[in-house]
């Protein structure tokens, strides 16, 4: 099985890009719902994370608030750091159990990770291809606004905290440029599409 990893940058494009290779045929393990999992009542982070970071970011419910949480460690680079040494390691597990079972029921098939901080964190390494999806400054900005109902002050802060896209796309096997048009993203997403298929079934 190929694996690839498909990384870019805070509303960069990457879920629009792993939704159509999903849709092609890959198998598409999105980072983001693996925190989610982890960080819920009785998942494996939920725990550590309350005893490190305190009940004040807990609901009524006993669910974690991740926009309290994210007003934590986004100001202090060493809660996001003592944060991300929680949440990591039972992410990555569950990551290499997913793709094993992908690879036994497709050995040459292609399985897409989909993760922000791909470069950042050193698990591009754990990749055979690296994707990323890239676009302009100003894109970022105003989707992540109109996403996620940031400021445009809190939006800067985390792109602050994260490798600036045109790094990330020096590092690249494949670049997606999702500045343009839905089909034009698209048209560029099937192109890679066919090169790592290409590729698996060697």
């Amino acid at each position: 099985m190929l694996r690839v990893g498909l990384t870019g940058g805070l509303a960069s494009g990457k879920s629009f890009v792993a939704s159509h290779l999903a849709e092609l045929g890959c198998h598409v393990i999105r980072a983001d719902e693996l925190g989610h999992a982890v960080l819920a009542p009785g998942g494996e982070a939920w725990g550590p994370v309350v005893a490190a970071f305190g009940n004040a970011i807990l609901k009524e419910n006993g669910e974690i608030d991740r926009r309290k949480l994210g007003a934590l460690v986004f100001a202090e680079p060493e809660r996001l750091a003592a944060l991300n040494a929680i949440m990591h390691p039972p992410i990555f597990r569950t990551q290499e159990r997913l793709i094993a079972e992908a690879a036994a029921a497709d050995p040459n098939g292609i399985a897409v990770v989909e993760a922000a901080i791909m470069f950042e964190t050193g698990s591009h390494v754990r990749y055979q291809r690296i994707i990323v999806a890239t676009c302009t400054d100003e894109q970022q900005i105003e989707r992540a606004m109109k996403r996620d109902g940031l400021t445009r002050e809190q939006v800067l802060d985390r792109l602050a905290r994260q490798m600036p896209l045109a790094d990330k796309v020096k590092r690249a096997d494949y670049v997606i440029d999702t500045s343009g048009t839905k089909e034009e993203t698209l048209r560029q997403t099937r192109r890679v599409f066919e090169s790592l298929r290409s590729i698996a079934l060697t």
